[in-house]
């Protein structure tokens, strides 16, 4: 397994935890089925980043270690293909070991107190697409899914309201409507996302 940090202390002190523990081998690199430790103190773009290239690009299995974490960007981390999360003020060296064990078997560990989180952020999505026979997860309204077909076209606000006889303030509304309920960044991920789950 390798560690990342965003600084020397931290990453040394992760090292030295774990170097005392015969059943963690210890790498300069992450690569593939190897486990990446990711010290981080928040979670923001660059991290995110991070965590993306370890996961998808080499291979590894990923466990985080953060000091602290929006309701918004649990999803994104589980999304990204980490399965172990430890608090920052809770990583003893027990602590570690444990979550690197879990993910090196392909298991999840999770803090209770975020897996509570979690279940509940999935249950909402998950009521938010019921009642709609036939509709993928996270289900879109039809205004969305208009909304989202035009902007895939290139169009800008004005033209998309001009098109649908709404006020540019309604096309706006919409957009930040869906963007935040389903966490996506930005008009270009919306689009993929809607691509993706087959609305347009």
């Amino acid at each position: 397994m390798a560690v990342s940090a965003p600084d020397p202390i931290s990453r040394e002190g992760a090292v030295s935890q774990l170097r005392r523990h015969p059943e963690i081998d210890l790498r300069e690199e992450s690569g593939p089925g190897t486990v990446a430790l990711l010290i981080e103190d928040a979670l923001d773009d660059a991290a995110l980043t991070r965590l993306r290239r370890i996961v998808r690009s080499e291979g590894a299995r990923a466990v985080l270690v953060i000091g602290a974490i929006r309701e918004s960007e649990l999803l994104d981390v589980v999304e990204c293909g980490v399965g172990a999360i430890v608090w920052r003020h809770e990583a003893t060296a027990h602590r570690l070991v444990q979550a690197v064990l879990a993910a090196s078997r392909g298991d999840g560990d999770l803090p209770a107190d975020l897996l509570g989180r979690l279940i509940s952020q999935v249950g909402t999505l998950h009521r938010g697409a019921a009642g709609r026979p036939g509709a993928p997860s996270l289900g879109l309204a039809p205004r969305e899914v208009d909304v989202l077909r035009l902007v895939a076209e290139g169009l800008d606000t004005g033209e998309i309201a001009g098109k649908l006889s709404y006020s540019e303030r309604t096309v706006k509304n919409v957009m930040h409507g869906l963007t935040t309920r389903l966490h996506l960044r930005n008009r270009a991920h919306a689009v993929a996302y809607a691509l993706r789950e087959g609305y347009i």
